[in-house]
């Protein structure tokens, strides 16, 4: 007997067997139940989650020898033609090859004629958003008021492709990605059927990187059973296919957050000797990253993770922020859309792997404000030594402490910037908020900003009653600089305008 492939063998011969459409298939059983047959059909969604074979079971279950039927009996003659797409009645049309407006010319002829030996005669027509606009048009009347035994049934993987005035004369139906665990259970199947053993880390890596297609994951079960001798391990997936697995990950992972730039290159290296090409070592990576991102917000589901969340690394997963992930992340991805123009692609990885390890020290400047202001404060407030002069005497700090929650402080920023942004950004020079009973004293380190402020008093006035949901609150606004300073420092800019324009100071 000649061999099979698994997708074929396997592909789905009646509407229950179609996984993970439930939607699709309840709604066309209802329908052929109830007698509601549409005179045209479309099957939109990603690849190899089954619209083809949903469309020929449907043909099927319209050609029933007992009527229209939402449980299709699979031993008719007919049946096995239409199966295999060489049913006579059941005509299957490749969208990407019959472009033209003289192939859609040929299928209004043959409307004409009723079928041969079924109810009725059924256009198959997959990719239709191949078509040109031509043979768009040239269908509409034929779809729209087609004889009583024709039915149109119309594949797509780009809805968007497909003219509103063919989706209108159409009922759709949107596919869904099949679930990972899903196809898990069905190459475990297959497994079985073919006497093959797996682990669990195999399937769940072929899983994985079908991303939804389950026609994709059986070719991939094909490939790997080829060369797995009966037993398919994920120690020989990654010997024959050069993939990294998430040990090597963590091992890279922990390296970044110790600092270890020489390790974490070593691991890169590593890798890349095995045979994993640098752009898939990027992709791995940056699902890594992704996965360490849903650990942090406590997102543990092993559909999205893609592993069981107590794989990754509870050191590295505890070590980084959520903001030093974000930045790996940003690294990740701008270098895999940089290496397709690189010099030399390992390179290019190399300079990324270092940075990364340079992550535990990476802080925003939001980070670094918040960090100066907290200091100010613990200064101020005595809790902490403020830097020595050469001299030995204490260097003078200004501000005060925070008397403000931080938040609200943020919240009274983000208001003002809504309704003016100059100001908003005049206010996040602001050193210190202080609160006393219904008094909200701001403080500026110099005068600039202050004045700002002052100029806009109401609009901030707003914002911080709104913030702080004080209807009396009041609003002030203090320099820290002294009077001579103040003095000085508008002295400094009178001098400046003097010099620029070559005047002369009159006293007046």
């Amino acid at each position: 007997m000649n061999y099979e492939v698994t997708a074929t063998r396997k592909r789905p011969r009646t509407f229950d067997e179609l996984a993970g459409q439930e939607f699709v298939v309840s709604t066309l059983k209802n329908a052929l139940a109830s007698g509601r047959i549409a005179h045209a059909y479309l099957f939109s969604g990603p690849r190899g989650v089954g619209k083809t074979s949903a469309a020929r079971i449907l043909a099927k279950a319209l050609n029933c020898p007992s009527g229209a039927t939402a449980e299709p009996c699979d031993d008719y003659p007919g049946s096995e033609e239409i199966a295999r797409g060489t049913s006579m009645d059941v005509i299957e049309i490749d969208g990407a090859s019959n472009t033209s407006v003289n192939d859609v010319r040929e299928i209004k002829d043959e409307v004409l004629f009723a079928p041969n030996s079924s109810r009725y005669k059924i256009y198959i027509i997959d990719e239709v958003h191949m078509l040109s606009n031509s043979a768009f048009n040239a269908l509409l009347k034929t779809i729209e008021e087609p004889p009583p035994y024709i039915v149109f049934i119309f594949a797509t993987t780009e809805i968007h492709k497909v003219p509103a005035t063919i989706r209108s004369r159409c009922q759709q139906f949107n596919f869904r990605l099949i679930p990972q665990e899903n196809i898990r259970e069905l190459l475990s199947e297959a497994c079985s059927e073919s006497d093959i053993t797996a682990d669990d880390e195999a399937l769940h890596w072929m899983s994985k990187e079908a991303k939804g297609s389950l026609r994709d994951a059986y070719t991939l079960f094909d490939q790997v059973a080829s060369f797995s001798e009966g037993r398919i391990t994920f120690d020989k997936i990654q010997d024959k296919l050069g993939v990294s697995g998430l040990d090597q990950l963590n091992a890279m992972g922990e390296a970044f957050c110790d600092g270890d730039a020489g390790k974490a290159l070593a691991l890169a290296e590593e890798t890349l000797d095995a045979g994993v090409p640098v752009e898939q070592l990027v992709i791995e990576l940056s699902e890594y990253f992704r996965n360490l991102l849903f650990l942090k917000q406590d997102v543990r589901k092993e559909s999205i993770l893609g592993y069981n969340p107590d794989r990754f690394s509870a050191h590295v997963v505890a070590t980084l922020s959520d903001t030093q992930i974000q930045r790996g992340l940003d690294l990740l991805l701008e270098l895999y859309r940089n290496i397709r123009y690189s010099l030399d692609q390992r390179y290019e990885l190399e300079l990324v792997v270092s940075r990364l390890a340079m992550l535990r020290d990476f802080l925003t400047s939001r980070e670094i404000l918040s960090a100066i202001q907290r200091l100010r404060g613990q200064i101020s407030a005595g809790e902490l030594e403020s830097p020595q002069d050469a001299g030995g005497e204490r260097v003078q700090v200004a501000g005060t402490p925070l008397g403000l929650e931080e938040e609200k402080a943020e919240e009274i920023v983000s208001l003002v910037r809504k309704q003016k942004l100059t100001l908003g950004s005049a206010l996040e020079k602001a050193v210190s908020w202080t609160l006393d009973d219904s008094a909200l004293c701001i403080t500026f380190e110099n005068a600039y900003p202050a004045d700002a402020v002052r100029q806009e008093l109401a609009l901030v006035t707003e914002a911080a009653r709104s913030a702080l949901d004080e209807a009396a609150l009041t609003v002030k606004v203090a320099v820290e600089k002294s009077e001579d300073e103040s003095e000085g420092h508008h002295d400094e800019q009178v001098e400046m305008v003097r010099k620029v324009f070559r005047g002369e100071i009159v006293d007046r």
